[in-house]
């Protein structure tokens, strides 16, 4: 079975650490390095989220990405309004509250300002909320990779305000759908519904 491909490469950061606005309300909870074999035991644990946005032409629109770590589970967020803060929080909060609690572990998010309302979010969720060092993409590795893949169907350069939550809903079936090598050819549909059947 044919592994998915990343048709674009890697993010790099766009500007040196010292030049990055300063977010200290973001960082009560970060990611830290983590020792060796964590990485490994983290993933083994269901409910730990990674969460970020893909932005369209001009910064003009958004769409929110979320990724399960232990199945690589999709879920992306409608965001026909813009993405201010308390937009991306209502979104987030709508996502979340629709999982039974186990898989509401953590969530894990790079420190932009869409998210200067994490607060509201963890207490209606009931989900608390990391964010990584700064230019760090790897501390949210899975999130990484899964927003790679969605600028097959998301290029870009190109408006995103244009894509019904419908269209969203099939695009994140589509890949839910789709058997992982990390997951040993199993889909994140069908990891996901081994776990909950567990539960």
């Amino acid at each position: 079975m044919p592994a998915l491909r990343r048709s674009v490469p890697r993010r790099v950061p766009a500007a040196p650490a010292q030049a990055q606005q300063d977010h200290s309300d973001l960082r009560a909870t970060e990611v830290r390095p983590r020792p060796p074999g964590q990485e490994v035991e983290d993933r083994a644990v269901p409910g730990r989220w990674e969460g970020d946005l893909i932005i369209g032409k001009d910064g003009a629109s958004a769409i929110g990405t979320l990724i399960e770590r232990s199945t690589r589970y999709v879920m992306l967020l409608h965001l026909p309004n813009g993405r201010g803060t308390e937009v991306v929080r209502d979104a987030l909060t709508e996502a979340v509250t629709t999982l039974p609690a186990r898989l509401k572990r953590a969530l894990t998010w790079d420190q932009d300002t869409e998210m200067g309302r994490h607060h509201d979010f963890t207490v209606a969720t009931d989900t608390p909320v990391c964010f990584c060092d700064p230019a760090s993409p790897w501390q949210r590795g899975s999130n990484e990779n899964t927003n790679g893949l969605l600028r097959q169907y998301f290029p870009k350069g190109t408006g995103l305000s244009v894509h019904s939550r419908g269209h969203l809903n099939a695009v994140a079936a589509e890949l839910n759908g789709r058997p992982r090598k990390t997951l040993d050819w199993e889909t994140p549909a069908e990891r996901l519904s081994t776990l909950l059947k567990a539960s």
